[in-house]
């Protein structure tokens, strides 16, 4: 009797703090997630106080959708190799209407240079054609192979870098010790980053419902992020 007692007393301790293990990591997941999106809100503020490196208002206004990375670091594997989280945004009513909901985005490997020194690099990327951003909806997307990348002019006036927007459906750019810049991104892979969806919707989701406006409700985690995107993007 005593033993069958002892027994449940451990199973209860042992249950009791499987629930408090569980209980403390989801909001620490959750907090991460928020945080990530915070971080790119930061990034794209540095557009706003950054006059003289920022992207051009004009291909703001005009992209379909927009994705930012913050802290893309190199990998501790192999050769050339980079990762980084963030996410993304686009325009709704076939990139006429407001923006939609975000979705979580993951960037991998590449062989790209931290042009602007240091060993982390804040990404921005722009897609400007409707091809762009159908890239966004797949599994798994090249840029510079599946996808045609280049590095983004920069300034206020867009008018002399025509050419670069007509010959690129995703105009990238990366910022690094406070420098911002075009960065060429050729080699890396894009992919919704359905974990982190998940965690921040509080539901699976799928990321082809967020990016279509298919599903516009915005996460209180997001509120500042997009806040910050309809005020140097538009609405």
């Amino acid at each position: 009797m005593l033993h069958h007692r002892s027994n449940n007393r451990i199973r209860a301790i042992v249950s009791a703090c499987t629930l408090w293990v569980a209980a403390g990591a989801m909001p620490a997941s959750a907090q991460k997630m928020e945080e990530r999106l915070d971080t790119s809100g930061e990034v794209l503020r540095e557009l706003i106080n950054a006059p003289d490196a920022e992207i051009p208002e004009e291909l703001l206004e005009d992209a379909e959708c927009v994705g930012v990375i913050p802290g893309v670091k190199k990998a501790a594997f192999g050769f050339g190799g980079r990762y980084g989280r963030g996410v993304a945004v686009c325009r709704t009513n076939g990139g006429n209407g407001p923006w939609g909901a975000p979705s979580m985005l993951a960037l991998d490997g590449g062989s790209f240079g931290f042009q602007l020194g240091g060993s982390s690099m804040d990404v921005v990327m722009l897609f400007m054609t409707p091809k762009s951003m159908e890239s966004l909806l797949k599994d798994k997307v090249t840029l510079g192979g599946d996808v045609a990348a280049a590095a983004g002019p920069k300034g206020r006036n867009a008018s002399a870098s025509t050419d670069t927007r007509f010959q690129a459906e995703i105009l990238t750019y990366g910022r690094s010790r406070g420098l911002f810049a075009g960065v060429s991104l050729e080699g890396a892979s894009l992919r919704p980053d359905d974990d982190a969806n998940e965690e921040i919707y509080g539901r699976e989701i799928n990321a082809e419902r967020l990016l279509t406006g298919q599903d516009t409700g915005v996460p209180a985690a997001a509120a500042g992020f997009m806040s910050t995107l309809r005020q140097i993007a538009g609405q």
